[in-house]
């Protein structure tokens, strides 16, 4: 099965996992609508693209892998959107969580999702214990404090950033989660890997950054803006346009070039670059006014 299919599938699974037996039903509803449509689902496909260049001796696993991480991320997005966060009023094109269904169930949504996410991989260890304690780990690590995304929401509250340890927590954590529990879903030790996804994750950050100055709320699915809205710092206000985009065509190179030596290297690098060609704006070189 083709990787979209695959992780379509999982979360899924997943949601119907979630919403068995007798359930509240508008929290079981927010699940689904906060899941599906899924957006581009570029870290399950990094997670699922590195496990196959890695043998995928263990597609169950890396299935609940990709799923996890989705899931953690699908509740990121609940949780930013809040009006305690950037009080978004659209996400993917469609009313944020909390704006279809009220802020509590926004909230319990969010939560039920990582709830979700790690109650899907300790069902596996039943089955392989070896793989999956580290896959915990490694999701947890990426999620929490102090340098996962939770560090990286929590950075927005300090009087002073350290943008470097910023970026690599709310953008880079779940990119270094995607390549780690790739490779442990089939078996590699996941240090070799996380150079690749810290690259990914900066590019990410820096593609989003130009993005959120230069495309309008139509064109992104969301609020634009928000960087200059919060006082956040970005790439495009540190280099500017032209210099974001030769900032992230250097760390796109880097990305290929750290893919260690594996029977699907090839295959990794096609991904990189085809989803580099999916989170390039296509927009002009000036920004706008």
């Amino acid at each position: 099965m083709p990787v979209t299919g695959r992780i379509e599938a999982a979360v899924s699974r997943a949601i119907s996992l979630a919403q068995g037996g007798t359930p509240p039903s508008q929290l079981a509803a927010a699940l689904d609508y906060a899941t599906a449509p899924g957006g581009a689902r570029i870290r399950p496909t990094i997670l699922l693209s590195v496990a196959r260049a890695c043998g995928d001796d263990r597609p169950d696993l890396s299935d609940a892998a990709a799923t996890a991480l989705e899931l953690i991320h699908c509740a990121s997005l609940v949780h930013d959107d809040l009006p305690c966060f950037d009080d978004a009023d659209i996400r993917r094109g469609k009313p944020s969580v909390h704006r279809a269904f009220s802020e509590p169930l926004a909230v319990l949504a969010g939560d039920s999702l990582i709830v979700l996410a790690f109650d899907v991989l300790a069902r596996k260890i039943a089955t392989d214990p070896a793989r999956c304690a580290p896959l915990l780990r490694a999701l947890a690590q990426r999620t929490g404090m102090p340098g996962g995304i939770c560090a990286g929401q929590g950075w927005e509250s300090e009087p002073e950033v350290d943008l470097a340890a910023y970026h690599r927590s709310k953008t880079g954590a779940l990119f270094v989660a995607a390549t780690e529990m790739g490779a442990i879903s089939a078996g590699h030790d996941p240090e070799n890997w996380r150079d690749l996804g810290a690259l990914i994750g900066e590019a990410f950050q820096v593609a989003d950054d130009l993005r959120d100055a230069l495309l309008d709320a139509e064109a992104l699915g969301k609020p634009v803006g928000q960087d200059v809205l919060h006082d956040r710092p970005n790439a495009v206000a540190e280099l500017g346009a032209e210099g974001a985009k030769k900032r992230l065509s250097d760390i796109l190179a880097g990305a290929i070039a750290s893919i260690p030596s594996c029977p699907g290297e090839a295959d990794l690098a096609r991904m990189v670059r085809r989803t580099a060609e999916r989170i390039v704006p296509a927009v002009p070189a000036a920004s706008r006014a």
